[in-house]
C-alpha cells in the first residue's frame, strides 16, 4: 500500500521530526488507513474515504537538558534533591514512571538521568544543572554594611541606566518588585536614625545619645532586620547587585561562570539526542541567554543539524537587558531568535509580579523584524490545590518558583514533562490537552504498518 508523505505543521509548530529507534506499528483501525500525511513530530492517519482519523504525536526518545535556574541560595545536590521530589509527585499526578539517576559529574559538568515512561513511551533525558550557587554565596556572605552599601549603589545603577523606566513602561509591577526592597529598607533605617537623634528632637542633653545610640542600634538589629528578612530583603539587595553584573557581562566572577557554562553547553550538544532543551528560571534566563549568543557569535554552525528549544520560565530577561550596559545581552537575544534551529518559548504567569507579562522580550530589545518568542501563559491558582495555594498566594517568591515546583493536579505547564517527558518541547502549548494515547515512537511506523506484508 503506498503510503502518501506530506510535510505539515502541527499544533501550530512546524519541527523536523527525529525518527526513534524502536519502530512500532500502530494497533488499532488506523493500519488499516489509505494513508498518513506525516510532518513536524504529527503523524495523522487517514480512512478509505480521507476523513482524518487521528492526530499521534511522535515521542522524543532522547533528550538532553541544559536547565540555568534563578537567584536562589541552592547547590546543584539540591536542585537534584528538588527535581527528584517534583517529578515523583508529577508522575503520580500524570500517570507514569520517572527513574531519577544520582547527581554525578562527567565531561559536560555535573548533572543525572531520568528515565521517564508509560505503556506507550519511553523516554531518556540528561540533565545538567547550570547552577550560579557560587555567585550567591558570594555576594550573601559578605558583611551586612557591605551588602546594604552596594544593595543601594546597584539600584542607583539601575535607575540611572534607565532600567526603572523600562520597567515601568512595559512591565509596572516588576518596577514596584524593583522598589520594594529599597524603599523597606530605606524606611527602617529612616526610623532607626530618628530613634537615634531623639535627645535631638526632645532637646535632651548630649549624654541623652548614650542610650539613644544603642536603642536605635537594638531596633535596626532587632526589628527592623528581621522583618525585612520576611520579605527577602537582603537577597533581593543581592539579586539586584547580579543583575547589574549580568547586564553587562564584566564582571570578572560573571565572565568566570559564563566561559565555564559554555564549555558546559558545547559538550552538552555534543551527545546525541532527539532535542536539545536549554531552559532556564528568572536570573537564570539573562544568563542562559549569554552562554547561548556567546556559543552561536564563536560557533555560527554549532547548532547545525539540532532541534534546540529554549525555554525560559518567569520571563525576566528584561531585568537585565533594559540596562544600558546589556548592549551585548540584547545582541545575543537577536542572535539567538534568528537562529533557525532555536524554538523560543516564554512561559509567563499573570499572578507572578517577577516577570513581564505578555511582554515580547526580542521586540524590546532592539529586534522588533526577528521571530518572536512564542508566549505560553499559566495560572498558577488553576495548578495547585485551593489549600495550597492559599498558603503560597502572599509569597511572591514562593509563586514566582512554581514554574519549576510540582503541582497538585495536571494543567497546561509542567515542568517535569517539559524536561523528561515524551512531548516535544516545542510543543509546549497546553498539557493538559495532549495524551500519551497520541503518542508513537517513530515516524517510520506508518511505513512498517503499509509495508508489504504487514500484518
Amino acid at each position: 500500500m503506498q503510503v502518501k508523505t506530506k510535510i505539515m505543521p502541527c499544533f501550530g509548530h512546524a519541527i523536523d521530526a527525529v525518527p526513534h529507534k524502536r519502530p512500532v506499528v500502530p494497533k488499532g483501525p488506523e493500519k488499516s488507513g489509505i494513508g498518513a500525511e506525516t510532518g513536524g513530530n504529527c503523524l495523522v492517519y487517514y480512512s478509505k474515504d480521507m476523513n482524518v482519523r487521528a492526530k499521534m504525536t511522535v515521542a522524543i526518545g532522547k533528550r538532553v537538558v541544559l536547565h540555568f535556574p534563578g537567584f536562589e541560595k541552592m547547590t546543584t545536590a539540591g536542585h537534584h534533591g528538588r527535581f527528584l521530589r517534583t517529578a515523583a509527585q508529577m508522575a503520580k499526578v500524570w500517570g507514569f514512571s520517572a527513574d531519577i539517576g544520582p547527581l554525578a559529574a562527567d565531561a559536560s559538568g555535573a548533572g543525572f538521568t531520568v528515565v521517564a515512561g508509560s505503556d506507550t513511551w519511553q523516554t531518556t533525558s540528561r540533565i545538567h544543572i547550570c547552577d550560579h550557587d557560587t555567585l550567591v554565596d558570594e555576594l550573601a556572605e559578605r558583611p551586612l554594611a557591605n551588602r546594604l552599601l552596594t544593595g543601594f549603589r546597584s539600584a542607583a545603577q539601575v535607575v540611572v541606566q534607565g532600567g526603572l523606566a523600562g520597567y515601568f513602561r512595559h512591565g509596572w509591577r516588576f518596577a514596584l518588585f524593583f522598589l520594594f526592597p529599597f524603599l523597606l529598607m530605606l524606611s527602617g533605617i529612616g526610623i532607626s536614625l530618628g530613634l537615634a537623634a531623639l535627645p535631638q528632637w526632645l532637646s535632651l542633653a548630649y549624654w541623652h545619645y548614650l542610650w539613644s545610640l544603642p536603642l536605635a542600634g537594638a531596633f535596626f538589629r532587632y526589628a527592623v532586620l528581621p522583618f525585612a528578612e520576611r520579605f527577602y530583603t537582603l537577597h533581593l539587595f543581592s539579586d539586584w547587585e547580579m543583575a547589574v553584573a549580568v547586564a553587562s557581562g564584566k564582571a570578572s566572577s560573571v565572565e568566570r561562570y559564563l566561559e565555564d557554562r559554555l564549555e558546559t553547553l558545547r559538550r552538552a550538544l555534543e551527545e546525541e539526542a532527539d532535542e536539545y532543551v536549554i531552559s532556564s528560571h528568572s536570573m537564570g534566563s539573562s544568563l542562559a541567554v549569554q552562554v547561548l549568543g556567546m556559543l552561536l557569535e564563536r560557533q555560527p554552525q554549532a547548532l547545525a543539524g539540532k532541534r534546540v528549544v529554549f525555554v525560559t520560565l518567569g520571563g525576566a530577561i528584561l531585568q537585565c537587558a533594559l540596562l544600558r550596559s546589556a548592549t551585548n545581552l540584547r545582541r545575543r537575544v537577536g542572535l539567538i531568535a534568528r537562529t533557525p534551529e532555536v524554538s523560543w518559548l516564554e512561559v509567563q504567569c499573570l499572578t507572578d509580579p517577577i516577570n513581564f507579562y505578555k511582554s515580547r522580550v526580542v521586540a524590546i530589545t532592539g529586534h522588533p523584524s526577528a521571530p518572536q518568542a512564542a508566549l505560553v501563559t499559566i495560572r498558577v491558582k488553576h495548578l495547585l490545590s485551593p489549600e495550597r495555594y492559599a498558603r503560597i498566594k502572599r509569597d511572591f517568591l514562593r509563586v514566582h518558583r512554581q514554574y519549576v515546583l510540582n503541582a497538585d493536579r495536571r494543567g497546561s505547564f509542567d515542568f517535569t514533562l517539559l524536561t523528561s517527558g515524551p512531548f516535544p518541547a516545542a510543543l509546549t502549548t497546553d498539557y493538559a490537552a495532549r495524551s500519551f494515547q497520541d503518542l508513537v515512537p517513530a515516524l517510520n511506523a506508518v511505513e512498517n504498518a503499509s509495508a508489504p506484508g504487514a500484518p
